[in-house]
């Protein structure tokens, strides 16, 4: 759904850009770092620090963001280092739900750990299914009701949820789960009528 707005966003991304990159950070270093914001946050779900994992949830998010508009403010995009920020956004995606992994989540019609399964592949596939069709010459496929943008906004807010009651995190991650399956649905049916 962000995707859509995309060029909406476009004017805060040159300040972006311009801010960080004062930071001295190459959009690489960015990259990891978005990484190593996904482990401490799944680190504090381990530890019940649900508020805490929140931010740092969001942080990875936003961190998602400045390396891309560090990148092109920099004038240093390449296919290398996007290729690099797809893999990152997989792998962290992956530690985020690992940490969801191991809160103790109440069942909510199935058990927590099948959502979150659920959750991961709705994810994974979201990007499959966009390559896939790239690849088959189908074209670039955009858009989906969840996308990761969205996933990383509303797994935040679940850990916040999870703080005052686990019944309300696993309820919107199972929810979450749900509208990314719809969403990598979506994108095969896509690129399938062509």
């Amino acid at each position: 759904m962000l995707y859509g707005r995309r060029e909406k966003l476009k004017g805060i991304e040159k300040p972006i850009g311009k801010y960080f990159s004062k930071l001295g950070l190459t959009p690489n270093q960015w990259t990891v770092l978005s990484i190593l914001f996904s482990i401490f946050s799944a680190f504090l779900l381990l530890k019940s620090e649900f508020l805490a994992a929140g931010v740092l949830i969001l942080l990875t998010g936003a961190i998602d963001i400045v390396d891309g508009a560090v990148a092109r403010y920099t004038k240093k995009s390449s296919k290398r280092g996007a290729y690099l920020d797809t893999v990152a956004d997989r792998v962290s995606e992956f530690i985020v739900l690992l940490g969801f992994a191991a809160v103790p989540y109440p069942v909510f019609f199935l058990k927590p750990e099948i959502w979150i399964l659920l959750l991961l592949f709705g994810g994974m596939m979201t990007t499959y299914v966009k390559a896939a069709a790239y690849e088959k010459g189908l074209g670039r496929i955009k858009g989906g009701i969840l996308e990761r943008a969205e996933r990383l906004f509303a797994l935040a807010f679940a850990a916040f949820l999870t703080e005052f009651s686990p019944l309300y995190g696993i309820c919107l991650i199972s929810l979450i789960s749900v509208f990314t399956l719809i969403s990598a649905l979506q994108r095969f049916l896509i690129a399938f009528r062509g």
